[in-house]
């Protein structure tokens, strides 16, 4: 008997993650969930002590490393616990630094004011912006930063999911370590590591699945843990195990290591970014053709992850969405806290997709003006 919710054919799925992934990395993944390369086992079911496996977690380091110019002095280390895991991580690993046992934190949305609450249970943070009062529609200029020179780190999120801001550029924040929440825009531009004390990504949005969260480290940064981080959140024992402390998402590494040789198969990031900016332009020059479509967030701040706008009501949305939906375009709807649309434009949605939403978007536009 056909199962009703079985789809003849895949919808181009704009969530925000769990998010789509390239559909190469999910018929290699088919092929290998019964019988992997010939072992005669899953590739859930290898023991992660096996060589089988330690062989796919180092080569999705030396991916990673390719893909993004990893110098030698960094560490690249899998979690499990996401983005809140790595709230509390950053301040037990990191605020001991510096003798004030403060951190800078940059808050551009709701997912660095969650960062905020989460570390300041373990020590003092120095709100450097708050763009609340704005909505979350702008960054601020460097000028304005109130920094601490004194600072154990400063926080930022590279994209904010949520309201569709991002920035831009990477800054400088002198000797003080620079740490970058970068889950929705991981891989999806160049990035000068070297910039950066640690950059952490949840795999769910652009890199992967749920489960795994990747962690680059400088490796002077491993020694100012305190005493009360859990072992499961220690940057330095990690590093000491290979990520190997217990057992790790085995199938989470797995399909990441999918995703950066596919990454690597289209020539890296440097293409990946410039077919990045060409999908979120082909929305927002429709957002800027005329009065219908909104965008809240400031032309040089908009992310490239996450195009988020409104409609002239809520009933709209609501058919918008609907009529979306039924023209095989889904998730559309912005995050319950907000409300409006919200199309998330990751690195595996494909130039088609993003295509077929211009599309109707001009033709509901056009239909729904009169």
């Amino acid at each position: 008997e056909k199962n009703p919710h079985m789809m003849s054919e895949r919808l181009f799925n704009f969530a925000a993650g769990p998010a789509c992934l390239p559909e190469s990395v999910l018929l290699e993944a088919q092929k290998d969930f019964l019988n992997y390369k010939g072992c005669g086992r899953s590739v859930t079911e290898l023991s992660h002590r096996s060589n089988i496996f330690e062989g796919i977690l180092n080569d999705a380091k030396n991916l990673l490393k390719q893909l993004l110019n990893i110098p030698d002095n960094y560490s690249i280390l899998f979690f499990q616990g996401g983005g809140h895991g790595q709230f509390a991580a950053v301040p037990l690993n990191l605020i001991n630094r510096s003798p004030s046992k403060s951190a800078d934190y940059i808050v551009t949305g709701g997912w660095s004011q969650k960062a905020v609450e989460e570390a300041r249970k373990y020590g003092n943070v120095n709100i450097v912006c708050d763009t609340k009062d704005s909505k979350y529609t702008e960054i601020p200029p460097k000028e304005s930063w109130k920094l601490n020179p004194d600072a154990s780190y400063v926080y930022y999120c590279a994209n904010e999911t949520v309201y569709g801001v991002e920035f831009q550029e990477e800054f400088e924040a002198g000797d003080v370590p620079i740490v970058c929440d970068m889950s929705s825009n991981f891989l999806s531009r160049k990035v000068d590591v070297s910039k950066f004390g640690v950059i952490w990504a949840g795999a769910q949005k652009n890199s992967g699945i749920s489960g795994v969260t990747v962690v680059i480290v400088r490796n002077d940064l491993l020694s100012y843990q305190m005493k009360e981080t859990p072992t499961s959140l220690d940057y330095k024992v990690f590093k000491d195990n290979n990520s190997l402390l217990n057992t790790p998402p085995t199938f989470s590494i797995y399909i990441a290591q999918l995703v950066y040789q596919w990454l690597v198969s289209l020539g890296g990031i440097e293409g990946m970014e410039e077919i990045n900016k060409k999908k979120s332009e082909l929305i927002y020059q429709i957002l800027d053709s005329g009065d219908f479509y909104k965008g809240g967030v400031k032309k040089p701040f908009r992310s490239r992850m996450n195009v988020v706008f409104r409609l002239p009501t809520e009933a709209l949305e609501k058919q918008f969405i609907s009529e979306a939906a039924e023209r095989k375009m889904i998730e559309l709807a912005g995050h319950r806290s907000v409300g409006g649309i919200r199309a998330s434009l990751y690195n595996a949605m494909p130039m088609e997709g993003v295509e077929c939403l211009a599309k109707f978007m001009r033709e509901f536009q056009q239909k729904h003006s009169q």
